[in-house]
């Protein structure tokens, strides 16, 4: 399978689970028990649309197009451009917080935040398209991340997508054995990497719903573990049943269904998406610069 066929399953993957995990997420399951109804609630069917998690990909994988040796500040500052054109939405506090700072004038190595409200998943959620570009080192990426995210947790949990991705792409991981195994060893001690071995630990073919219970927050050591574990059960439950368990679990929904989705469409290609998915997928607005972006990565990738 060529690159460019899997940076297409990892793009669409990942728009694909973005959409159909923002769609369901916070709606209720049911009514709630504790509240009396004069009629029953209404019920509002999900709506697929694309959010910061897909949107913050594309800009980051256009400004790997326009210049192959990226720089921290280059990128930062079409981040930067694309929120103050309106071109993100739904944006995390973190993430939020540096672009408003970097748009102030403020130096994209010092915006990013720190400590504990800075352990978010914003950081992994853009970082995929750096996996294709193998010049990139766990150095450089730790720059990209610091831009938004300055705390250590919210830059293993990038780390580890890069490694998951870039695993698959040198034949490393195709689906058979345990992807946790490949990736535990080559992450510092952090909390996030404790999450993978707890993960780890738990009894052979433990499910999605098993995993869940430890945590499927915008915690980045909730939402990066659980996501790699998800797309690590592609291969048995298939894309979309996969996803479908995902979303079930609650929590970040949208981030956690776009994380797994982008190495789970790594694996499979693009071909090997679900076409019902794609076909809903077409139809969400946003849907045009995504393919604009991504026919233009496709001819520039390596």
């Amino acid at each position: 399978m060529t690159k460019q066929e899997r940076l297409a399953g990892c793009i669409l993957g990942g728009a694909i689970g973005d959409a159909w995990g923002s769609g369901s997420e916070n709606l209720p399951k049911g009514p709630d028990r504790s509240t009396f109804y004069l009629q029953p609630p209404p019920k509002r069917a999900p709506v697929w649309q694309l959010t910061d998690d897909t949107q913050l990909t594309l800009v980051t994988l256009e400004a790997l197009c326009r210049a192959p040796f990226l720089l921290p500040a280059t990128l930062a500052t079409e981040l930067a451009a694309a929120h103050a054109q309106g071109q993100l939405t739904g944006l995390g506090a973190s993430t939020l917080k540096a672009l408003r700072e970097l748009q102030a004038g403020g130096h994209w190595s010092q915006v990013g935040r720190e400590g504990a409200y800075g352990a978010g998943n914003g950081a992994a959620m853009r970082i995929a398209p750096f996996a294709f570009w193998a010049q990139y080192s766990p150095t450089e990426l730790h720059d990209f991340c610091r831009i938004t995210h300055r705390q250590v947790d919210a830059y293993v949990g990038a780390l580890a997508v890069v490694l998951a991705i870039r695993a698959i792409l040198a034949g490393q991981w195709t689906g058979a054995a345990p992807l946790l195994d490949l990736l535990v060893p080559q992450l510092p001690d952090t909390r996030l990497r404790d999450r993978l071995l707890e993960i780890q630990a738990l009894p052979a073919h433990s499910s999605i719903t098993d995993v869940a219970r430890l945590g499927t927050s915008g915690y980045v050591v909730d939402s990066v573990p659980f996501a790699l574990f998800c797309a690590s059960q592609v291969p048995c439950l298939g894309f979309t049943e996969m996803l479908a368990a995902i979303i079930a679990a609650g929590g970040d929904t949208d981030t956690n269904a776009s994380l797994a989705g982008q190495i789970a469409g790594t694996l499979l290609g693009q071909h090997r998406l679900p076409p019902e998915l794609l076909q809903k997928l077409v139809r969400v607005e946003g849907y045009a610069w995504l393919n604009r972006v991504l026919q233009t990565a496709q001819q520039n990738v390596g």
